[in-house]
């Protein structure tokens, strides 16, 4: 995620689809909620965090490197991770998207967790572990 100019605060980023591009997964409602107000906010937070410090003008990468590194910027960081990982969330997911993975994703899936089912345990469970949120990524 970047900004147009170095200079300006971060913007709340655009969904790549219509509000109502996922349901019946993801209702309408719940997307307004979820991207129009709680996304809303880290990046709300974000600006104010930044503003007039030493981060004003840097990419929400070098945000977060330098804020995870520093344990006196918690703050800063979880919101500058999350608006990334919310930006990241949004654009993970599409319009008749999802199902088991096919291809060579699925075979590392095969070779690594064992099966597709062995997998889909390990990763609810690592996502359901973590306090307050239930990010869990596969990269």
């Amino acid at each position: 995620l970047s900004k147009e100019n170095k200079n300006m605060a971060f913007d709340l980023p655009e969904l790549p689809y219509g509000r109502d591009g996922l349901v019946p997964h993801i209702s309408e409602d719940t997307l307004n909620f979820h991207h129009g107000k709680h996304h809303n906010a880290y990046v709300t937070n974000l600006n104010k965090l930044i503003d007039g410090s030493d981060h004003e003008n840097a990419s929400l990468e070098e945000i977060i490197d330098a804020a995870a590194a520093d344990p006196s910027k918690a703050g800063l960081f979880n919101n500058a991770a999350q608006v990334w990982n919310h930006t990241f969330y949004w654009h993970s997911m599409k319009p008749g998207g999802g199902g088991k993975p096919t291809g060579k994703i699925a075979d590392l899936i095969d070779r690594d967790f064992g099966s597709y089912d062995a997998f889909a345990t390990q990763f609810k469970a690592a996502g359901g572990g973590q306090f307050g949120s239930g990010w869990a990524w596969l990269v």
